[in-house]
This record gives C-alpha cells, structure tokens and sequence, in this order.
C-alpha cells in the first residue's frame, strides 16, 4: 500500500536525522517506527511478558551461530580489552 502524507518540515527534518543517524533510508526508518506502536500501547509489564515479545519479535535465537552465550560474552571483552 502507498500512503502520502504532507509531514511539517519540523517532524520531516526530525524523522530524517534519526533515519541517517541509524543510516537508514527514511521510508524504513518510518515504517519501523510505526510497527513499533502496539509495543508502545501496550508495553510488557513482566519480564516474562517481555522475553516473550523478543520472542515473538525474533529477537531471541536472532544468532543461531552462537552455541555459547558466555563464552561469546568473554570473547567480546576480551576483545574490547585488548584492542588499540
């Protein structure tokens, strides 16, 4: 679906520094924004509610190719410590 909207310049100049801050094209940027609202109406209220969106959201598991969380963690750091 096509939707055209007339945005003030304020919210367009706004949308469009958030978009290239993340280095995405605008539209994008808009059309993540938007699908992010029931999130916002309706925020988790547990932990449980909130593992359960990442979930949902395909956030969890996103990474099938690390096996060992911890050990991934350790990587990182040790990596963040010794680098220049």
């Amino acid at each position: 679906m096509i939707v055209t909207l007339d945005l003030p310049a304020e919210l367009e100049d706004e949308l469009s520094l958030e978009a290239s801050q993340l280095k995405l094209p605008i539209t994008e940027y808009i059309l993540r924004v938007l699908s992010f609202r029931p999130f916002l109406q309706n925020p988790p209220k547990t932990g449980a509610e909130l593992v359960t969106y990442w979930e949902n959201s395909g956030i969890i598991n996103s990474r099938p190719d690390i096996t060992n969380s911890q050990e991934y963690a350790r990587r990182l750091r040790r990596e963040a410590e010794t680098r220049e």
